[in-house]
């Protein structure tokens, strides 16, 4: 018999160096997770991705078990990466932080592509483009 589900919810933490302070730790406590056992799991999922910031979904079942799903990093964070920029634009519209090409869009798009609501990744590379325009970063060839 499956388990019964007692809650689900989404966080972010850098890949391979989750640690149980604050504000990680708070947030598994109050949804019944063991803290000590997420860290471990989280950190072994994601060691390869060495600090990016991943997104995680997590399922916690009535016995207090719980189960991740890894999730790529914000599509923000890739773009501010790809434009080499710390912060997006704060007057949107009259201000251009960065530049990415069209080709680093489609980059992005197919490392999240898993995650988007895509059936192309031309498709998804255009939401991409539009995410990076909407932090006032240029895309340029498109």
């Amino acid at each position: 018999m499956a388990k019964k589900i007692t809650t689900q919810f989404k966080l972010m933490a850098p890949g391979g160096q989750a640690t149980p302070a604050p504000p990680l730790g708070p947030v598994l406590g109050a949804n019944g997770v063991n803290p000590g056992q997420f860290i471990t799991q989280f950190n072994d999922a994601t060691r390869e991705l060495n600090g990016k910031l991943v997104g995680c979904v997590v399922t916690v079942f009535e016995d207090r078990s719980f189960e991740l799903e890894i999730k790529s990093s914000p599509a923000s964070t890739l773009i501010m990466e790809k434009a080499k920029v710390k912060k997006g634009a704060s007057e949107i519209g009259s201000e251009i932080v960065g530049t990415i090409s069209f080709d680093d869009c489609r980059d992005i798009a197919r490392e999240k592509f898993a995650d988007m609501n895509a059936f192309e990744v031309d498709a998804a590379a255009r939401t991409i483009a539009g995410t990076a325009r909407s932090m006032g970063v240029a895309v340029e060839g498109l």
